[in-house]
């Protein structure tokens, strides 16, 4: 299929479906693809548009050109809209809003990483349900160097993942890691070659589209209220949400399409 460019793109946000896959790329190679204001702004709404197509099973988030996914937030905009109480309260809303919005999309998420991807740029990786990173990949927040102060929902979702040990390292040292040490902390799933990163990720983009949606939503939303911490999971929602896939179509073509010796087609419903 070819691709669908969205009207709402960007200068600097491009968003694109192809076939099952929504494709969010940030277009700022010259700085490394440094995230302006606008860009953690455009998150959302891009969001938005790739949930209200049925087609779109798995969105994919990739940095443009061959040198970063994120290099973290564009710093030439500091003066601008972080140094003041009210324009940081507005940036860091922003960029908080953009990743809540992206760590409760409603369909999988994958972050493609290539080369660097550093502080705001880590965040986002993170707001993902899971990292695929090139071998060249760096990782870091370097907030300590900076005196930049980081706010509860984003180190509690890096604590999610690589838990507190780690990532007291990865602030303490405000040092840069490579692809190996990130795959053994937890803060990525997979590595690839430089050159394999786009097949690769398609792969795993097909094996998630073809599989039932409403079993996938199912986890990742149980999965949401496990890391919420223990007596705070909604349980009930969670029962109803197994149920849901019981009762749902996609449960009778799976059983029928199984029974068949078939391969299924799942609707969503």
């Amino acid at each position: 299929m070819t691709k669908k460019t969205y009207d709402l793109s960007t200068e600097f946000m491009i968003a694109e479906r192809d076939g099952a896959v929504g494709i969010m790329t940030f277009n700022n190679p010259a700085s490394h693809n440094a995230v302006k204001l606008e860009m953690w702004e455009a998150i959302p709404e891009i969001l938005d548009y790739f949930e209200d197509d049925s087609e779109i099973r798995v969105i994919v988030l990739r940095g443009a050109g061959e040198k970063a996914f994120i290099s973290g937030a564009d710093i030439s905009e500091f003066e601008q809209n972080r140094s003041s109480p009210q324009a940081v309260k507005r940036y860091e809303d922003a960029a908080d809003g953009a990743m809540a919005r992206l760590a409760t999309a409603k369909r999988p998420t994958i972050c493609a990483i290539r080369g660097y991807c550093i502080g705001g740029g880590l965040g986002i990786a993170l707001a993902c349900d899971m990292r695929i990173a090139t071998d060249n990949s760096r990782f870091g927040v370097p907030a300590a160097k900076l005196g930049v102060g980081y706010r509860l929902a984003g180190l509690r979702k890096l604590v999610d993942v690589v838990g507190p040990s780690f990532a007291k390292e990865i602030f303490f040292t405000a040092r840069q890691f490579d692809a190996e040490e990130a795959r053994e902390m937890g803060l990525i799933n997979r590595v690839t070659g430089i050159d394999e990163l786009e097949t690769f990720v398609g792969t795993y983009c097909d094996t998630i589209a073809v599989n039932a949606p409403i079993t996938i939503d199912s986890v990742k939303r149980i999965i949401g209220e496990i890391i919420k911490g223990e007596g705070d999971a909604d349980a009930v929602l969670c029962e109803r949400l197994v149920q849901d896939c019981f009762a749902s179509a996609d449960y009778e073509e799976g059983r029928t399409a199984f029974m068949e010796k078939r391969k299924p087609v799942f609707k969503g419903r």
